[in-house]
């Protein structure tokens, strides 16, 4: 009896946090609707070019508190986080719209974002936000447990001069180290063309991995798998998306032994119970990592567009980090990581 008291505890706790952070982004919403300065800049270095909410995409409450056990035995849901109530769900925006307001979003937060494609993608997202998108392209074939594109066809695409990063590199769902040697000719490209790498390392499945991605496996989520990659190519700049969640210890151990690393927190920022979302990145920065720490959102086919300001007003609202510690994340160290020019960027 008193487990079960403490763990509706627990959840009520989770769930007023996620209440009070959902309230933040209407706040921020509104203010920057209506305020009449220029908004500082915000790069997001996680978007996918999918064109909107999937005909399953349902409306969500961010920072739900858990995730539910399954039965085998019965119809499973591909979707284990544990449904709350709350007054302001973000809800999926169709394909037809969700450009159009992606790009609204982008030019009233000030956010310019690397967006993850294929050439037509990326060039749709920069019809929709001009001057705001920085295109990135993987040698992931099309499909989740698809094979890898030739490496002729990856050096293509960037001798165009568009593509300026490579990613996302999906490695962990199809059961694939960062370090498979049978792979390394597509970093070794990357290090020779001096073009930084995205890799997911980590989150995945929101709790059923299991059922909808049977090639994945935690255990290659792992940052330290990085090392061996990191040693055969020593110039190598490598961001890590989802910031290795969630094994802290392991990135921290990364991110010391490795300055060209970096870390974003796209999808784990709204993904995950709000108090163990502030947890992770607050280890992060006072281990001493706060100029590697980048801000994003994994925008992509969910539709879930109004995530962009809701991330933000987490990294906003967070008492553990200064002013300048919110403006390295939500900008300075991406400028950093990617060489940007500010200066150049849309206002």
């Amino acid at each position: 009896m008193l487990q079960h008291s403490l763990g509706h505890r627990r959840r009520f706790a989770r769930a007023v946090a996620a209440t009070i952070a959902l309230t933040s982004f209407s706040v921020l919403t509104a203010t920057a609707q209506n305020y009449e300065g220029p908004q500082p800049p915000i790069i997001d270095v996680h978007v996918h070019g999918s064109m909107g909410a999937q005909p399953t995409a349902q409306p969500m409450c961010p920072n739900e508190p858990g995730f539910a056990a399954s039965d085998p035995a019965t119809q499973e849901s591909a979707n284990g986080w544990v449904k709350v109530a709350c007054s302001n769900p973000i809800v999926p925006v169709p394909p037809a719209e969700y450009l159009k307001q992606v790009g609204a979003d982008m030019k009233r937060l000030n956010v310019t974002a690397v967006v993850f494609g294929d050439a037509a993608s990326t060039a749709k997202y920069e019809e929709a936000a001009p001057g705001r998108i920085i295109p990135g392209t993987s040698f992931n074939a099309p499909g989740r447990d698809a094979t890898f594109l030739p490496i002729e066809q990856v050096e293509a695409a960037f001798a165009t001069g568009k593509f300026k990063v490579m990613g996302e590199i999906g490695l962990q769902s199809r059961g694939y180290s960062p370090s498979d040697p049978s792979l390394d000719k597509y970093f070794a490209l990357a290090e020779k063309l001096d073009i930084p790498v995205a890799i997911h390392m980590g989150t995945g499945g929101s709790g059923r991995a299991n059922i909808t991605m049977p090639k994945f496996r935690g255990s290659l989520g792992d940052p330290l798998l990085l090392e061996d990659l990191l040693a055969r190519h020593p110039k190598l700049r490598v961001q890590v998306m989802h910031a290795g969640y969630p094994m802290i210890d392991n990135m921290l151990t990364l991110l010391q032994a490795n300055s060209h690393v970096y870390v974003d927190i796209a999808g784990l920022v709204w993904s995950y119970p709000l108090v163990e979302v502030n947890r992770y990145i607050q280890r992060l920065v006072e281990a001493g990592f706060e100029d590697r720490v980048m801000y994003g959102t994994d925008l992509g086919e969910s539709g879930w567009e109004g995530l962009m300001a809701y991330s933000i007003s987490i990294i906003q609202n967070a008492e553990y980090l200064t002013p300048q510690q919110k403006r390295d994340i939500l900008f300075n160290n991406a400028v950093r990581f990617y060489r940007l020019d500010p200066s150049k960027l849309a206002k």
